[in-house]
């Protein structure tokens, strides 16, 4: 390389250098603001603002700096408003975006992270319309769940709402609007409930906060700025046992754990194993791995001249079952602390059995069950895992009994916004066993 030539380069690479260094220290300010506006912000972020040549914002972040003799900058359309951004940036033009709330709370931080270097940006927070919301509401979040449905399936809710999370915030969108959310919630039949509070315009002079349950909701309309709460409600209601179905009990009804949404057998489930056990009347009756004890309920509201012997391995289940059996005032169920099948040995034999689970000792209690059977009776077991369902069809198979299966493959629909989707329950499998007559 010749002398000119590397004197060149050099100058070249200098200039590279101050390029770099002047992208580095002309940083982009992005500030979050509130429906008060400009004005409500500390003196040194409106300096900033005051002092910027270019502004970015939303249509109605712009409106709030409409006197400002800066240029502006729209970001309606995200990929042109970051390309109209970048060239300002590179230009050294003094660039502030304006955003709402917390920038990197669910906003527009992301999007300005991935398309600038990180030392390119200052971050300027203003509270979060969450913090607003839960300071309003008076409720602590330091353990909240938080959800945002904007221009989001309600995937992610759903987890929450099953796993019985409380509170939940959701950040909604003109189709995930609070009555949206509420007929999604009161779709997923929850085996406890919810109380929902509503918070509009945050900060703003229409500012409205108020709670409602998901039936006075759907008469509500609310401004487009809003945040939902979601609080699960601790208290158990008493039943009205008139109103309740002969069977079918909705789950929602069941006493349940907050953390074990998935212990009771569903509805649809639980249907078609009343349907499939036969039940006659004065019949002793084995519920194993009985959960929260719905099956056990239905089958005493079904033959209330029955006894059913409901069998849960913890101390906890086993008064839970007692629980939902005083809610629903049957005294025909005998709850039980135990592991199976050493729980099993001495209970009077049964006519029916029903099978929910089975601890990992499936072959045991299932020897003790076709042991202990009365000669007419019959066997439901309940399998949602392939490896269950082959170690009961592989026992009953090759002995005298008359083994069919019934897989269940259930989809629920559910609100999606204006449209209806069905989302699925996990498949089960019902093996129904009874032993061979002879004639």
């Amino acid at each position: 390389m010749g002398k000119m030539e590397e004197m060149g380069k050099m100058e070249e690479n200098k200039q590279q250098t101050t390029n770099n260094k002047q992208q580095t220290t002309n940083n982009i300010a992005v500030i979050g603001i509130g429906l008060g506006g400009v004005e409500e912000l500390p003196t040194t972020r409106q300096e900033k603002i005051a002092h910027a040549s270019v502004i970015a914002g939303s249509v109605r972040h712009l409106r709030y700096v409409s006197n400002h003799p800066s240029r502006t900058i729209s970001l309606e359309n995200w990929r042109e408003g970051l390309a109209q951004i970048r060239e300002a940036w590179e230009t050294g033009e003094n660039v502030v975006v304006l955003a709402s709330g917390d920038p990197l709370f669910f906003g527009i931080g992301r999007l300005l992270l991935n398309a600038f270097p990180r030392d390119a940006l200052r971050f300027y927070p203003h509270l979060s319309s969450i913090q607003l919301a839960f300071s309003r509401v008076k409720l602590p979040w330091q353990n909240a769940t938080l959800v945002s449905v904007h221009g989001r399936s309600l995937s992610e809710l759903t987890e929450a709402l099953q796993r019985g999370e409380s509170p939940i915030a959701v950040l909604t969108d003109g189709t995930n609007t609070p009555k949206a959310i509420m007929a999604h919630y009161t779709a997923l039949a929850l085996p406890y409930e919810y109380g929902v509070w509503v918070c509009e315009n945050l900060g703003g002079e229409n500012e409205q906060v108020h709670d409602y349950d998901a039936a006075s909701l759907q008469d509500q309309e609310f401004a487009p700025l809003n945040v939902v709460i979601l609080v699960r409600q601790e208290q158990e209601k008493a039943l009205n046992l008139d109103q309740l179905p002969l069977f079918g009990i909705p789950d929602h009804y069941f006493i349940s754990f907050r953390d074990r949404p998935s212990l009771i057998t569903k509805r649809e489930v639980r249907i078609a194993i009343l349907g499939e056990l036969a039940l006659q009347p004065k019949q002793i009756i084995w519920d194993i791995g009985a959960g929260t004890g719905s099956v056990s309920v239905e089958m005493a509201r079904l033959s209330p001249t029955s006894h059913i012997y409901a069998i849960e391995k913890t101390a906890m289940g086993a008064k839970l079952i007692q629980q939902n059996a005083q809610s629903f005032q049957v005294e025909t169920i005998t709850s039980l602390e135990g592991t199976a099948p050493q729980a099993l040995e001495n209970l009077p034999s049964p006519q029916r059995i029903f099978i929910g689970g089975s601890g990992g000792n499936l072959a045991d209690i299932l020897q003790v069950c076709t042991t202990q059977l009365s000669p007419e009776g019959r066997i439901v077991g309940a399998f949602a895992t392939v490896d269950h369902l082959n170690t009961a069809w592989e026992w009953f198979k090759h002995k005298a009994w008359s083994v069919r299966l019934l897989q269940l493959q259930i989809a629920k629909s559910v609100p999606v916004g204006s449209l209806t989707r069905f989302s699925p329950l996990n498949p089960v499998t019902l093996i129904i066993a009874e032993r061979h007559t002879l004639g």
